[in-house]
């Protein structure tokens, strides 16, 4: 997990008065009334001083505080500081008993109340409140689980296809395919999506259709299953008393070399490849299931896989004719930047912990971790998410 986060700055001698009466009146004008000492929690200062003004139109009173510092014991900075070592993997015990070392004492429930405010306070990366003005062409999308409460939580991540960016991280109900369509419409609708990369899960294949998009399956899911089965295949057809080859009259050598030539095709990903698959398909086609109970034959086994993958070459190989505005080939046919955001952003805290305690908490924490990973050239300026 790599995170650039910048601490906020305590300066007692900044101060920035409201343009606008904080009463509400519209009042525009003040006078000071008041200066006076507060105490703070801070690893370089232990009071700053506040200023009392009064608005000239509803004579109305409030406080303007140094830049760093609010109406709260801690300031912004040992807040952050907080924030920021949670996020890098410590508990919140351990966080407090940190802070204590360095001479801050803070409680642990001061710290997750920092780190959910901070969570909470993040823009976008939720469906119905992505960043605004943000637009991509392509949409990769896939989902995961965190336990929470003992029971597994479904979260459903979405990010620029072509960036990297994370872009929503959300909890769904359920991962049928209506439930991941009505996920995806409103961030399809955001960012003017037009292609969806996932991986070969069928409930994202018939989202992707639903919400009529262009679809990309990942070539390295559909590889590695692809290889695993014809592995599988291939040690079946070394074994004798295989009777549903014979009755079609495909011998063995043939249904070997149709898997070798499969497994080369699907390196390869050709689009003209389909012509061949659907001949191979062709070769199986007569082949029927098994009685109800009983396991199905090879030949039955091999029907399918040829039928699959000729159906799914379209979504498979559509990342070698596409092209962006510029004339870019600029996808590269992997979900791998889903895949990332999942194992930075979500998975590699959640590893050190037990689970989540709220739903809540497992979304602010999630979406704080992947706003920071989407900020690492330029760092995440902790001041905006802390008060």
């Amino acid at each position: 997990m790599r995170l650039k986060l910048i601490l906020p700055v305590v300066q007692p001698g900044n101060y920035l008065k409201p343009e606008v009466c904080p009463g509400g009146c519209g009042g525009k004008e003040y006078w000071l009334r008041q200066e006076v000492k507060k105490q703070v929690r801070d690893a370089t200062y232990d009071e700053v001083e506040v200023r009392r003004y009064e608005c000239l139109k509803c004579h109305g009173t409030f406080r303007v505080y140094p830049q760093g510092v609010s109406r709260a014991h801690f300031s912004q900075r040992a807040k952050g500081m907080a924030v920021m070592l949670y996020v890098l993997g410590l508990s919140y015990g351990a966080v407090a008993l940190m802070m204590e070392a360095l001479g801050l004492w803070i409680g642990k429930t001061t710290v997750y109340e920092a780190v959910q405010a901070a969570g909470e306070r993040v823009p976008g990366m939720k469906q119905k409140d992505l960043l605004k003005g943000y637009r991509t062409r392509a949409l990769g999308a896939d989902l995961t689980s965190v336990k929470c409460k003992g029971q597994w939580l479904s979260l459903g991540v979405t990010v620029d296809a072509m960036t990297g960016w994370t872009l929503s991280i959300d909890n769904l109900s359920g991962e049928d395919a209506q439930t991941l369509k009505e996920w995806l419409e409103p961030i399809v609708e955001t960012v003017q999506a037009r292609i969806l990369v996932t991986d070969d899960a069928d409930a994202l294949k018939t989202a992707a259709d639903d919400n009529g998009l262009d679809h990309q399956v990942c070539k390295s899911h559909v590889g590695r299953n692809t290889d695993t089965l014809i592995e599988q295949m291939l040690l079946s057809l070394s074994n004798p008393g295989e009777p549903s080859l014979e009755q079609l009259g495909i011998s063995l050598e043939q249904a070997s070399a149709d898997l070798l030539r499969l497994k080369e095709l699907i390196h390869l990903r050709q689009p003209e490849a389909r012509d061949e698959l659907e001949n191979m398909y062709q070769r199986y086609r007569e082949a029927g299931p098994s009685p109800k109970g009983k396991p199905a034959s090879l030949a039955y086994r091999l029907r399918n896989l040829f039928l699959d993958r000729w159906n799914l070459w379209p979504r498979l190989t559509f990342y070698r004719t596409w092209k962006d505005a510029t004339g870019r080939e600029i996808l590269d046919g992997t979900n791998n930047a889903t895949e990332r955001a999942i194992g930075w952003w979500i998975k590699e805290r959640y590893r050190t912990m037990r689970g989540y305690k709220r739903t809540q908490s497992a979304l602010n924490v999630s979406r704080l971790i992947a706003y920071s990973g989407n900020h690492l050239s330029s760092g995440l300026e902790l001041a905006s998410l802390i008060r």
